[in-house]
Formats: C-alpha cells, sequence, structure tokens
C-alpha cells in the first residue's frame, strides 16, 4: 500500500534552489519513494535505508540524500542534503 507523502515547507524551499536538472532528479525520487517504501525488493533503485526506530534515508540525486520519517498517515520527508550534511545532522541529533 502506497503512503502519503508529506514535505517540510524548508525542504521546499531547499529544492526550489537546485538547478533545474537536480532538482528534477530529485522529484522523481520523491515519486519512486512512495512507490518503493514497503517493498523491500525496490528499496535499492534509491537506497531506501533504515536509520532508526522510524528513521530513514534515501538518494535524491547522485550527491544529495533525503531524510524521512515514516509516520503512521503518511512519510514526512524533512531533510535534503550531502552524505556529510546528513552525517553531521545524526551526530547533532536531528531536530
Amino acid at each position: 500500500m502506497k503512503k502519503l507523502l508529506s514535505l517540510d515547507p524548508l525542504l521546499l524551499k531547499k529544492l526550489q534552489q537546485l538547478d533545474k536538472s537536480e532538482r528534477i532528479e530529485c522529484l522523481l525520487a520523491l515519486v519512486e519513494l512512495t512507490e518503493a517504501f514497503g517493498q523491500p525488493h525496490r528499496h535499492g533503485g534509491i537506497g531506501i535505508r533504515k536509520l532508526g526506530d522510524r528513521l530513514f534515508e534515501c538518494r535524491g540525486s547522485l550527491t544529495l540524500r533525503f531524510l524521512f520519517e515514516n509516520r503512521p498517515e503518511d512519510l514526512f520527508v524533512f531533510f535534503l542534503g550531502s552524505h556529510a550534511e546528513v552525517q553531521k545532522l545524526l551526530r547533532n541529533g536531528i531536530r
């Protein structure tokens, strides 16, 4: 069953700042996320990885990663950044 996708307003601003080709790649990854989540055999395409109880990461582009939370009602995508930025956020504690 597909889940709804919710995007943090700050994430939307970050997406708007990307160049057109990278923005398209990231948006296509978000579409694929809704299709692949919960189907482990499809996770490989966008590299979905579980990081915590409800916390996940997936590939947005070659250089960017999304962080998202699996909530009961939706998948809440709240961060987009490089691998190093994701690691820093995880080390410092999210939110």
